[in-house]
């Protein structure tokens, strides 16, 4: 039985904030639940490749899906598309005026959530999936770049999302906590949310392996090779 398809690009090319052309003619698809390494030198396209996923970037040439909504994406579809992504970045971007409850608070209410004990249930959920739940009340400057992280994950998972996309997360953090942050992203996997995760780090290829795309050249080179990536 063929796996349910949660991204696919075809004859795609992505192009960066300027215009340019980064990556050509892409031909790329990710199945449900499962994990990916975007690997690349800097300027190698990953950024841009996962932009266009989320909808930050448009799609100008070619035809694709992500999540269930066609690409080119209407921008009138944004907002709904991003409720069914998950998004973490190097650097946490996190409210620091709010405590980390409020900050998840913020998320769920600006994506319809009206029901005060729902919204409570739901944030000590994601809090205890990553480990922070003890940091509830505190405002991010009071815990350390690690648990900054940690919320930031639990903030891309209020929505149950189907994909996370993470842009070098562990790229401001020592190896030790880098290590229980790639920990924290193969559990959230192995419960069956898809994960595409950029990093210039192949420590973490090596000791959590798993497929692996080569933003090199201009090209997309995929270690399935199941010759749906032009090499």
């Amino acid at each position: 039985m063929a796996q349910e398809k949660i991204v696919t690009l075809s004859n795609v090319n992505i192009y960066q904030e300027d215009n340019s052309l980064v990556l050509s003619d892409i031909d790329f698809t990710m199945e449900k639940g499962e994990f990916l390494y975007l690997i690349g030198q800097t300027g190698s396209g990953k950024s841009s490749l996962l932009k266009t996923l989320y909808g930050d970037l448009p799609l100008s040439s070619g035809t694709g899906q992500v999540a269930g909504f066609d690409f080119p994406l209407q921008r009138k579809n944004t907002p709904a598309l991003r409720r069914k992504l998950g998004m973490i970045f190097q650097d946490f971007q996190l409210l620091h005026d709010r405590t980390v409850y409020e900050n998840l608070l913020f998320v769920l209410k600006a994506t319809g959530w009206k029901d005060k004990q729902a919204i409570r249930n739901r944030i000590s959920e994601v809090l205890m999936k990553v480990g922070i739940e003890f940091a509830s009340g505190k405002k991010p400057h009071q815990i350390s770049g690690g648990e900054q992280q940690r919320v930031a994950i639990a903030r891309s998972l209020l929505n149950e999302p189907v994909l996370l996309i993470a842009d070098e997360p562990t790229g401001n953090l020592d190896p030790e906590t880098g290590t229980g942050i790639m920990e924290t992203f193969m559990n959230i996997n192995q419960n069956g949310t898809a994960i595409i995760l950029a990093t210039h780090n192949m420590q973490w290829i090596e000791k959590f392996p798993a497929h692996t795309i080569h933003c090199k050249n201009g090209r997309l080179n995929d270690s399935r090779n199941s010759g749906n990536i032009k090499s």
